[in-house]
């Protein structure tokens, strides 16, 4: 496993014992996360979209992240003619300090530079739809109807490399001043979980909840 390498843009100017070093940490951002959000300007103006999005990790020197959109969605066109950013945040906890200003949160971020790559070639265009389906429920791609070669169509899939990569992290308790210690206000954390309701069924559907849905699930939480 390979150290992440700061660049000019990915190098943390405050807080930096908050950065992860090692590009086992950006891996697992990526894989814990399920939505990022893409920035990329669009005739002058910056625009910051959220979206799901899939990973390879053996694709590439460091990995590949894959992203999806309509065919004629301005970010889509524009993206590949520049270097996006792409953010992934998890909020882990809240942090209650005794003063307002300490106040904080608890997260684990990451934040990748890359000039996108337009995936041409249908094989990798269609793996990397299945790898964000997937990524959102493993095993998913493989118990649905492919998409035809209309829908192929009407999508693009953009290619980036996890080349450029930054990671930061905040854990643990309030960091109080010392002359604050013995203030009568509460302070602790409150911790946050992204946790799943039992599957329900479409109303056009009558089929048992198949066995990757359900341990996905699980996974996240659901009650068995």
């Amino acid at each position: 496993m390979t150290t992440l390498q700061p660049t000019a843009r990915t190098s943390l100017r405050r807080s930096k014992e908050r950065a992860a070093t090692d590009r086992q940490a950006l891996y697992d951002v990526l894989l814990d996360g399920m939505f990022c959000h893409l920035g990329v300007v669009v005739d002058g103006d910056p625009l910051v979209l959220p979206t799901a999005y899939g990973v390879d990790l053996d694709r590439g020197p460091d990995g590949t992240l894959y992203l999806h959109g309509s065919v004629a969605a301005r970010s889509v066109v524009a993206a590949p003619r520049q270097t996006v950013c792409v953010t992934i945040t998890h909020a882990d906890g809240l942090v209650l300090a005794r003063s307002a200003f300490h106040h904080s949160v608890n997260y684990r971020s990451a934040v990748i530079f890359d000039v996108p790559r337009l995936v041409d070639d249908p094989d990798e265009k269609l793996h990397g739809l299945n790898r964000i389906v997937d990524h959102l429920v493993p095993g998913r791609s493989q118990a649905v109807r492919p998409p035809n070669r209309k829908e192929l169509a009407k999508t693009s899939v953009l290619a980036l490399s996890l080349t450029e990569a930054s990671v930061k992290t905040r854990s643990g308790a309030a960091n109080d001043d010392e002359e604050d210690l013995d203030l009568p206000y509460w302070t602790g954390v409150i911790p946050l979980h992204v946790v799943a309701g039992e599957p329900e069924n479409n109303p056009d559907c009558d089929l048992l909840v198949p066995a990757h849905v359900r341990t996905r699930a699980n996974l996240l939480g659901a009650p068995s």
